[in-house]
């Protein structure tokens, strides 16, 4: 009997492997063999695997079963190697005919069910990417694995169905079994969620105008200010602001969804930018990503495009918020674990929400304010010194007064502040494409003091404050940047010294604190 070989794809993080499956059968006792670094559930896919084919018709020989995955030195987890192991190995026995370059990627039911496995999209993209466009999945699986462009995606219910297309004897085969269909959940569905509209915020202008000065440059936001000022409601209303994902980012973020999910399958690209909004209880692994043997994405790479709100901020251990500050530098997160290296993109836009004390009466003049200022400092003390310099944005928010209430649905909608948001954000690429850039966020130093450089004379308000030290060398940078995104919702060429003074304001939290 000939080697009998297949194809599947080990994700290490978002990037995908070809990993060839070699099959042989020996002359020895029976047994059932899996090599090259299998985890927990793929050395159970031998019992999948041998009931799956006897309840299908095409039972496998009993004789010694050596399956290989190459390389063998990569780890490979996950039940979606159970299709590419079985197809090896019925080929070993010449149950099938050959089936050289097909990639199948599909976890076995006992019964001899394809099921879905998670995680199709990025591995369907980089077998396309190898070279290998033909592509066998679960039927669940199949309208995730088409969004990616040139693969030739075929999906089926059942082992014996796709036995039988491999040319298997149709005369055992139990064809004859219909699994019912199960309705399998969606990541983004024909209807679109519900999004929160603006108009919904009563007053609060200069936080309404930050928060369009945040989406049109992509800025991080810090919002203090007491209970109830609406902090929360305007984090929740920054997402639709945020135009719509282009191609390659909305085949980003459904790829990490589609690897972060625990039972769901993409049946569309994800256009909207993501929201994620973990409690201040949160560990590290479930913001930054982790847990046992390969790390899996946390929340900061499933907000990846999108927004990262991290209420009462304050509350959250030290060193989970810390570890927020690589991302909001890179825009990547790159996880080092035992069983390897895993890195995901990250490029979020960091909201930030806290109390101005623990007991959060110290807003104005504070009157019923019980916390000492000792108190205060190391409430503030978990948001470090160098994580508040990376947020471009720090705004107090006051108090909504009665007249606010009396103007309620007069304020400008979502929809309206978005197209402005949008217009700046094509005035930016305009400038920006040259350099590889998308906006004002993400423009290094040396392009402001560059080809960006703007007259000594609009820069001299900053020039002051750094020779100060009330702007470190980061904030000086951060604060152009905002000065170019407000000059581009003004429609104007180049930021002009109000545009400076203004984004110089926006910082203005950071001496509160």
């Amino acid at each position: 009997m000939a080697v009998g070989r297949s194809y599947c794809v080990a994700l290490v993080g978002l990037n995908g492997y070809i990993v060839e499956v070699e099959a042989d059968i020996g002359q020895t006792l029976p047994n059932f063999v899996i090599l090259g670094l299998p985890d927990a559930a793929l050395n159970e896919a031998k019992e999948r695997i041998r009931s799956a084919a006897q309840n299908s018709g095409i039972p496998l020989s009993r004789r010694k079963i050596t399956a290989n995955l190459i390389p063998a030195s990569l780890p490979k987890r996950g039940s979606g190697f159970d299709l590419a192991i079985t197809m090896a190995v019925l080929r070993a026995a010449e149950d099938i005919r050959s089936i050289d370059g097909t990639v199948f990627i599909a976890e076995l039911g006992l019964d001899g069910r394809l099921r879905p496995v998670r995680g199709m999209l990025p591995a369907v993209m980089a077998a396309v990417q190898a070279g290998y466009p033909d592509i066998v999945v679960a039927e669940a699986n199949v309208a995730e694995a088409a969004l990616v462009p040139g693969a030739n995606v075929r999906g089926y219910k059942t082992l014996a169905r796709l036995a039988y297309d491999l040319g298997a004897d149709p005369k055992d085969l139990a064809l004859d079994f219909d699994p019912l269909d199960e309705e399998t959940p969606g990541l983004d569905p024909d209807t679109e969620p519900f999004t929160p509209d603006l108009c919904d915020v009563s007053g609060q202008g200069e936080a309404r105008r930050a928060l369009e000065v945040s989406a049109a440059g992509g800025h991080h936001m810090l919002l203090t200010g007491p209970p109830g000022a609406g902090k929360t409601m305007l984090a929740e209303r920054l997402p639709g602001l945020l135009p719509d994902l282009v191609d390659t980012a909305a085949m980003e973020v459904t790829a990490i969804h589609s690897l972060a999910a625990v039972q769901a399958s993409a049946v569309r690209l994800m256009r909207r930018p993501p929201f994620e909004n973990p409690h201040h209880s949160a560990t590290a692994a479930a913001i930054i990503g982790g847990g046992s043997g390969l790390p899996r994405p946390g929340a900061a790479s499933r907000a990846h495009r999108g927004v990262l709100f991290l209420d009462e901020a304050p509350e959250y251990e030290r060193r989970v918020l810390d570890a927020l500050r690589q991302p909001l530098e890179s825009g990547e997160l790159v996880i080092h674990r035992s069983a390897g290296t895993a890195a995901y993109p990250a490029r979020f836009q960091l909201v930030l929400a806290a109390n101005p004390c623990p007991c959060g009466k110290a807003s104005g003049k504070g009157m019923d304010c019980t916390c000492t200022p000792v108190m205060r400092r190391r409430y503030f003390g978990r948001m470090s010194g160098p994580l508040l310099d990376r947020v471009d944005i720090q705004l107090q928010v006051e108090r909504v007064s009665l007249a606010d209430f009396g103007n309620a649905g007069q304020e400008e909608d979502t929809c309206t502040v978005a197209a402005r948001v949008l217009a700046a954000r094509d005035r930016q690429q305009a400038r920006l494409w040259d350099f590889g850039l998308e906006t004002n966020s993400q423009v290094p130093g040396r392009t402001l003091r560059g080809e960006l450089r703007l007259p000594p004379g609009t820069t001299r308000i900053l020039d002051t404050a750094l020779e100060r030290g009330i702007l470190t060398a980061r904030g000086y940078d951060r604060v152009l940047r905002l000065a170019w995104t407000l000059a581009d919702l003004d429609r104007s060429d180049r930021p002009d010294i109000d545009h400076i003074g203004q984004a110089l304001g926006l910082r203005q939290a950071a001496a509160a604190i």
